[in-house]
């Protein structure tokens, strides 16, 4: 869990480097922080895939689809930030990502979910929405162009959990986390190659794009991944999914922070609740029994 909210808080920052760099299209955003980070990230782990080579081959219809979810997603994401704002489309994207994990799971591997998981997820999707309103309030795009983002969003929050779900199925089935995440990441990162080729000639034209393109790729992306693939070698897709709602939290603040965006007191409500699913869907099960036994017996 200490992993992939690590993973959340930096992938939190990457709305906010973006603005650093009003230059750079979208697509080659998404290209140099995912191409290269999953680069890098195929690269550290070559030995371990070299030595399971012939396991990965045997399951590579999930490796193609984590690879495929991998390199859509973050042109899907950075675009629909451009045409949404950068809050708005995080919280879509990373918002609509557990639920659309929890159907994955329901659908190909017959998971039943726990109340205390469903319980967690309510109370953050009701905390997106506040500060998707929040934030949608103030932002200056035409309605088409905020529909786009919010039909983007909702595509990268799908690849979001598809590759998550892949990545994970690839443990499952024997192969070490470092080779199921460096062989994904770094099969999704070779098919951006060519968007970043045709997209990013500006990355050389100032010293920020280039500072923005080194950061995406090296913090968020490899070091991100990297606890994302811990964690996610030790607890279910959905509940990951689900934790990184903190990341549009961190979002959120350093918007506010940093950008100058202004956040209404609702929108702070909508913070509150996502750290509230965090504390519900993170906590034992033995201590949300004794605090619920606590509750209705009155002491609380």
């Amino acid at each position: 869990m200490a992993g992939v909210l690590v993973a959340a808080i930096l992938w939190g920052t990457t709305g906010t480097a973006a603005t650093y760099a009003p230059d750079l299209s979208p697509l080659a955003v998404g290209a140099v922080a995912m191409g290269v980070g999953g680069l890098l990230q195929g690269l550290i782990a070559a030995t371990t895939i070299i030595r399971q080579r012939r396991l990965i081959a045997r399951h590579w219809p999930g490796l193609l689809t984590g690879a495929l979810s991998v390199a859509i997603y973050p042109l899907a994401f950075y675009t629909s930030m451009r045409y949404a704002g950068v809050t708005v489309g995080t919280v879509i994207s990373i918002g609509s990502a557990p639920l659309l994990s929890a159907l994955i799971e329901i659908r190909l591997d017959g998971l039943r979910l726990t109340k205390q998981w469903a319980s967690g997820a309510l109370v953050g999707v009701a905390g997106m929405a506040l500060l998707c309103i929040a934030k949608s309030g103030g932002h200056s795009s035409g309605s088409g162009s905020a529909m786009a983002g919010i039909a983007l969003g909702l595509l990268a929050g799908f690849t979001y959990a598809l590759y998550s779900w892949s990545a994970r199925r690839l443990m499952q089935g024997g192969v070490r986390p470092r080779a199921a995440m460096g062989a994904t990441f770094g099969a999704g990162g070779l098919m951006l190659m060519p968007v970043l080729l045709m997209t990013g000639a500006p990355l050389l034209a100032a010293w920020n794009n280039a500072a923005t393109g080194i950061y995406m790729a090296l913090v968020p992306m490899f070091v991100g991944y990297v606890c994302y693939g811990f964690g996610l070698a030790r607890i279910p897709a959905s509940m990951a999914t689900t934790i990184t709602l903190l990341e549009p939290v961190i979002a959120a603040l350093l918007a506010v922070m940093l950008v100058g965006e202004r956040l209404p007191t609702y929108g702070w409500a909508g913070v509150a609740l996502i750290v509230a699913s965090l504390a519900v869907i993170t906590a034992p099960a033995d201590m949300l029994r004794f605090l619920s036994g606590r509750c209705k017996s009155g002491t609380y």
